[in-house]
């Protein structure tokens, strides 16, 4: 049960990025990744965190404070 939530995150970040990229070498590789990671926690909703973002969930209103 540890894995579950790390084994989630691997599975989709190879099914909605790295699968369907056609990766050219470490460099390119490196931007896909980063960048499907900035969208997973700040444009995804996640169901387990009431359809907000992680960045949503762990910063609650603070975000917008901090950005200012």
């Amino acid at each position: 049960m540890d894995n579950i939530f790390i084994e989630r995150f691997w599975r989709s970040l190879k099914q909605e990025a790295v699968y369907l990229t056609e990766l050219q070498d470490g460099f390119h590789a490196r931007q896909v990744i980063e960048d499907w990671i900035t969208f997973y926690n700040t444009r995804r909703p996640h169901s387990a965190l009431e359809h907000r973002t992680p960045a949503e969930a762990y910063w609650g209103g603070k975000l917008e404070k901090k950005a200012a």
